[in-house]
């Protein structure tokens, strides 16, 4: 089977947006892949984070993985820092990525615009990122739009050290789904939905109350005029709600844009909601199921000592090309 390997940081709330566009996906390739599913941990430090709420926040997120559908026995699931291959080889690809790739990472630009210092973690960080992905020699990487310029360093790295040191590297692909890989702000139809956010009411958690949905969706910006028609160019914010409303009910865009033929944009947020709440409701009452068992802490486990056996073997093979002396 071909390898699939992506991750979540644990920082913030994981959104409607995540599961949409990320977990979804996840457990619908576990089914003819290997997977390698993460926590990046290790990709969270490079902002600063409490120590409390990154242990609380690593744990959250690995039991959301679960309680969304991906089966710990047929994916591994587990913690970016509990494979050490993955920093070893995050040194290397280092050393083999130039300072003008790395200024010219967009994610960079904006996360250190304005600000008078910045980690250096958070600019060396895509080569991270190219280890995490080549530790498995991964064929397939699911990604968002603001991701592919990362991937594409990923790939330039691995034909790089192939060059250098012979075919060793899969090429990495991108796995971009058409519908649902990107689900906008409830705020502004022209930003993505993020976890990140300072402002609450531009997306859905995952583990939001019911009550909290049916608020945040009925205060959702519209455009104007009152067509339930998708259009992402001249109504972005309705055709994005629309898009969460078909990823959450398995209708298509053309037969809710029949179903609300000539009425008013306050029916369908409201039935959105409830497509929206009846969609989280069983996810929640999983994701609590878990975490009170305690089961995240063997899942994990257990994921990352299958992941270090695919990693060991990529890694001693990385060293042996390079020149390093093998450790006994």
């Amino acid at each position: 089977m071909k390898k699939v390997m992506s991750g979540i940081q644990p920082s913030g709330s994981l959104t409607l947006g995540n599961y949409i566009g990320a977990l979804k996906n996840f457990v619908k390739l576990q089914d003819d892949h290997q997977c390698f599913f993460m926590v990046v941990d290790m990709h969270a430090i490079t902002v600063a984070q409490d120590p409390a709420a990154l242990r609380e926040q690593s744990e959250s997120v690995a039991a959301l993985f679960i309680a969304a559908g991906i089966d710990p026995i047929r994916s591994n699931v587990y913690m970016q820092s509990h494979v050490p291959q993955h920093a070893e080889l995050g040194w290397i690809m280092t050393t083999l990525t130039a300072m003008g790739e790395l200024e010219r990472m967009t994610q960079f630009k904006d996360k250190s615009s304005g600000k008078d210092s910045v980690g250096a973690g958070l600019f060396v960080y895509p080569s991270l990122m190219a280890a995490d992905i080549l530790v498995y020699n991964a064929d397939l990487v699911p990604v968002g739009e603001d991701q592919k310029q990362h991937l594409e360093l990923t790939r330039d790295l691995a034909g790089r050290f192939n060059n250098r040191f012979g075919e060793f590297f899969t090429i990495p692909e991108p796995y971009i789904p058409e519908v649902g890989a990107r689900i906008m702000s409830l705020d502004d139809g022209t930003k993505k939905m993020s976890k990140s956010s300072p402002n609450a009411g531009s997306y859905i958690a995952l583990l939001d109350s019911p009550d909290v949905i049916r608020k945040k969706i009925s205060r959702a910006t519209t455009d104007s005029g009152r067509e339930v028609i998708f259009d992402p160019a001249n109504k972005p914010e309705i055709s994005n709600l629309m898009s969460i409303y078909s990823e959450c009910s398995g209708m298509t865009l053309a037969q809710i844009a029949d179903r609300y033929e000539g009425q008013m944009y306050g029916g369908f947020k409201k039935d959105l909601a409830e497509v929206v709440v009846s969609t989280l409701e069983p996810l929640q009452q999983r994701y609590n199921e878990i975490r009170s068992s305690g089961a995240i802490t063997d899942i994990l486990a257990e994921g990352a000592d299958r992941a270090r056996i695919v990693a060991t073997e990529t890694l001693n093979g990385v060293k042996e090309r390079m020149g390093f002396l093998p450790a006994r």
